[in-house]
């Protein structure tokens, strides 16, 4: 992962960049941790993470950065429900994945399976439609909050 994570974090830096977005700390501390990370964060857990690391950034500063990144495809904005939205890195030639949210605890846990890929892709040949992305969302109990 690490070489992916590098790969992102260049790309992020380099098309921000192209795309006259002026270069700050903020926005290092945010693309720096979104490549650490394997899985979608909150802009709040971002922010909380930047401080716990020493590195803090504002909260408009860290909607800012990542408001950029989506603008460019850069991040994926994944809407969990009850108006939270996580983002993570759209990193070339990652496995495509999803994502299990616990209603209780709040935990995502990214899944991929290769069947549900397959009937998308059906169901997109015999409703002649053509995919261009998408985004599974499910919501329940994680395995501790079931206990």
């Amino acid at each position: 992962m690490a070489a992916h994570a590098r790969a992102w974090s260049e790309l992020a830096e380099t098309r921000l960049a192209q795309a006259g977005f002026r270069r700050g700390g903020a926005r290092a501390a945010v693309i720096e941790l979104l490549d650490d990370q394997s899985c979608a964060l909150s802009a709040y857990e971002i922010e909380a993470k930047l401080r716990e690391s020493g590195r803090g950034a504002a909260r408009a500063s860290v909607y800012r950065v990542l408001d950029q990144l989506e603008s460019l495809g850069l991040v994926t904005k994944l809407e969990v429900g009850q108006g939270i939205a996580r983002y993570e890195p759209n990193r070339p030639g990652a496995e495509h994945h999803h994502h299990m949210v616990c209603a209780r605890c709040g935990e995502v846990i990214p899944f991929a399976d290769a069947e549900l890929e397959a009937t998308i892709d059906r169901v997109a040949e015999r409703v002649t439609f053509d995919v261009a992305e998408h985004e599974i969302v499910l919501h329940g109990a994680c395995a501790d909050c079931q206990r």
